[in-house]
C-alpha cells in the first residue's frame, strides 16, 4: 500500500530516534504529533495535514496501519473509552482519541530489528512501515 492510500485510516506513529541534532522544523513537526519523547505513540486519523507531516518526520519516526487486535491491545492497556472495530471502520471519530494522546510504550522486546538510523527500505526501523508497524507495537505493548 502507498502512502497516498493512507487517507482516512487509522495510523499509529511511534518516535523511534531521540531529541539531539532534530532540526527544529522537524521538531516542532514532532511536537504537534504529540511525539515528545522516544517511544512515545499516538494514533491519528490520516487527512493531508496529518500525511505531510509523517512524511516530513519520516526519519526520527515509524508509522503504518493499526490493525484491530493490535487497537484493542492499546485500549486494554491504556483503558481508553474507544471501541477499535468503530474506530477502524469509522463510525467513530478520531478527535475524541486525540485528548488521549500520546501512548507512553515500553521500548520494544529484544530491541529493534535493525538500526534505527536507516529507513524500512534499506533494512532499517524509521519511516513507513505498513502492517508491520503492528509487530513493532505488540513488542512494545
Amino acid at each position: 500500500m502507498k502512502q497516498a492510500e493512507l487517507m482516512g485510516k487509522i495510523v499509529a506513529a511511534v518516535r523511534v530516534r531521540g531529541r539531539v541534532n532534530v532540526r527544529w522544523d522537524i521538531a516542532e513537526t514532532l511536537v504537534r504529533l504529540n511525539l515528545k519523547r522516544v517511544s512515545n505513540c499516538t494514533l491519528l486519523k490520516v487527512n493531508d495535514a496529518y500525511l505531510g507531516m509523517l512524511k516530513k518526520s519520516a526519519n526520527q519516526i515509524a508509522y503504518g496501519e493499526v490493525d484491530e487486535p493490535t487497537l484493542g491491545k492499546l485500549v486494554s492497556k491504556f483503558k481508553l473509552n474507544v471501541d477499535p472495530k468503530a474506530l477502524i471502520s469509522g463510525k467513530m471519530d478520531a478527535a475524541e482519541l486525540s485528548e488521549m494522546m500520546p501512548l507512553r510504550l515500553h521500548p520494544p522486546k529484544h530491541g529493534y530489528r535493525a538500526s534505527v538510523r536507516l529507513n524500512v527500505k534499506q533494512g532499517g526501523a524509521v519511516g513507513y512501515m505498513g502492517k508491520d508497524i503492528n509487530t513493532l507495537l505488540n513488542r512494545m505493548v
